[in-house]
């Protein structure tokens, strides 16, 4: 069984959240989501709509998502991969070479963001940020 993960906050779930999961699936058996808790976000700097329950909800009910867990900092993704045997990390190519030295852990894929949408957007346009 090939494993996939990918990391995100996925507020304010959208289209471009959703072909990204369906694209890094399609690359594996098995899709682990790592979900940016709250906590960790205000570290980052964001400012989430929804809470993580009701994040992971969400992605816990889209069928190309087989496991959420928290991401909790940015240092836990070599222990992650190690724990779950990971194959290959996804990320969308907004994060292009900022994670390559995870290369001695599991194979590196970046995926193209679908560039018309973005939760940024959808804040910016509602008002929200």
């Amino acid at each position: 069984m090939k494993k996939v993960i990918t990391y995100g906050t996925f507020d304010l779930l959208h289209y471009g959240h959703i072909n990204l999961l369906k694209r890094a699936k399609e690359l594996g058996d098995y899709l682990i989501v790592a979900l940016s808790t709250n906590e960790f976000n205000e570290v980052k700097g964001k400012k989430c709509y929804f809470s993580f329950d009701e994040r992971k909800k969400l992605l816990e009910s889209i069928r190309y998502v087989d496991l959420v867990i928290p991401e909790n900092n940015w240092e836990q993704k070599v222990q992650d991969i190690e724990e779950f045997k990971v194959d290959i990390f996804v990320m969308g190519d907004d994060w292009k070479n900022k994670f390559d030295y995870l290369k001695d852990n599991c194979e590196v894929v970046y995926l193209d963001r679908t560039p018309e949408i973005s939760t940024t957007k959808i804040k910016h346009e509602l008002g929200l940020r």
